[in-house]
């Protein structure tokens, strides 16, 4: 079980990885205003749900402790992060503030991953 939990880990924090290249890629763009949502970003995200749901099950299948708070806590920003991303992913120009959003959920995503104990 450890080696799929690990497995899954790994895939989860590809996912995260590319969400979050996908907005640093695009820091210049934001910066001119020609910032856009990459088809990299949403796969990221979709990657970082499926995988989040699996660790969830697999934890609790192996009877580790899993604070349902925190992992609450942390799919209600990847949804909002998913949703927005998924409306906005063909237009050619994404509003500042909104990408820059998406980036600073993605961050604080991470932090409560890694420091929320």
């Amino acid at each position: 079980m450890d080696v799929l939990i690990h497995l899954f880990v790994g895939l989860h924090i590809i996912g995260i990885a590319a969400l979050l290249g996908g907005f640093l890629t695009q820091m210049k763009a934001m910066g001119e205003g020609t910032a856009r949502f990459v088809p990299g970003m949403l796969h990221g995200a979709l990657t970082m749900l499926v995988t989040g749901v699996a660790l969830v099950g697999l934890n609790q299948a192996d009877d580790q402790h899993v604070n349902n708070f925190k992992i609450g806590v942390k799919l209600a920003l990847l949804i909002v992060i998913l949703g927005l991303v998924y409306v906005k992913r063909d237009e050619e120009r994404v509003d500042k503030g909104l990408f820059a959003l998406v980036g600073l959920l993605t961050v604080t995503n991470i932090f409560i991953a890694v420091l929320w104990t």
